[in-house]
């Protein structure tokens, strides 16, 4: 499936904001001082381990932010399985303008294009199983969309995009609230009826008094595999179940087998390793 690119208008603040930062008050004393003016060249973006590619909209928005004359030829559009060596696209242009927005444009690429290998290798792990694997609100300042849209690159879904989309009662809130059924049923008074309200269990006598208020989601936190069998079966289809805590590929096969409908994983976003690639010069 392919997914929709994100609009340039979301992206171009980022990348400026990423440009602007680099370049600073002196520009790139490096390039300038080396590369003549008019020197032209030719770049690959290329793969250096498998994985992912997301992000690309981003690299190349940096290119041509800092040299509108730069052409690109995309191979590998996001979404792509990539093997080692594997060029992504080929830029070719003024030196100075690629050399200079090489950083900006690998530091998108890279980091969003592990955050879909990442999800990609957990969505992979529970093939066949009902399960979907989705992020949470555990982004980096500035990032939620793009890696957001990178998590569904990869073959995941996302959980709530902020705070306003969605109620999520944790146990801080039920804490505060003094108790599960008080702060339900406040959720409830105030949001309007097409905003689902979600609570987090950490016991089955808890997910018993959810089930009771008919909460439309539940999050079974950091449940063994056995108590989220029995807490799949105690839900019996009345609500949705998410599964959360401390998930890598390798329990998620165990976690997935236990019937939830959703995983969600933190650290898809914010602790995915980069996707190793590079720009190489073509000519």
């Amino acid at each position: 499936m392919t997914i929709p690119s994100l609009p340039m208008v979301m992206l171009e603040p980022l990348v400026r904001a990423a440009l602007l930062e680099d370049l600073g008050r002196a520009g790139d004393l490096t390039t300038d001082a080396i590369v003549p003016a008019k020197a032209q060249a030719r770049v690959a973006l290329t793969a250096r381990q498998p994985g992912v590619v997301a992000g690309l909209d981003l690299a190349l928005l940096a290119f041509r932010l800092v040299e509108p004359r730069i052409e690109a030829a995309v191979e590998r559009p996001d979404g792509t399985r990539l093997a080692p060596g594997d060029v992504i696209a080929t830029l070719s242009g003024p030196a100075r303008g690629l050399l200079t927005a090489e950083r900006t444009a690998l530091n998108f690429l890279c980091h969003l294009s592990g955050v879909a290998s990442a999800t990609a290798s957990v969505v992979e792990a529970v093939r066949g199983t009902r399960a979907s694997i989705c992020c949470t609100r555990k982004t980096m300042p500035g990032l939620r969309a793009v890696q957001k849209y990178a998590v569904r690159v990869g073959g995941g879904s996302n959980h709530r995009f902020g705070l306003d989309d969605a109620v999520l009662i944790k146990d801080n809130h039920v804490a505060i609230a003094g108790g599960v059924r008080p702060a339900v049923e406040r959720a409830r008074a105030r949001v309007g009826h097409m905003v689902k309200i979600e609570l987090e269990v950490d016991t089955l006598a808890q997910l018993e008094e959810a089930l009771a208020l008919g909460v439309d989601a539940v999050l079974l936190d950091n449940m063994a595999p056995p108590a989220l069998r029995e807490a799949v079966a105690m839900v019996g289809g009345r609500a949705i179940t998410e599964a959360s805590g401390r998930i890598t590929p390798q329990t998620a096969p165990e976690v997935a087998a236990s019937g939830v409908d959703l995983i969600s994983i933190g650290w898809l976003t914010h602790s995915a390793t980069v996707l190793d690639i590079g720009l190489d010069h073509r000519g």
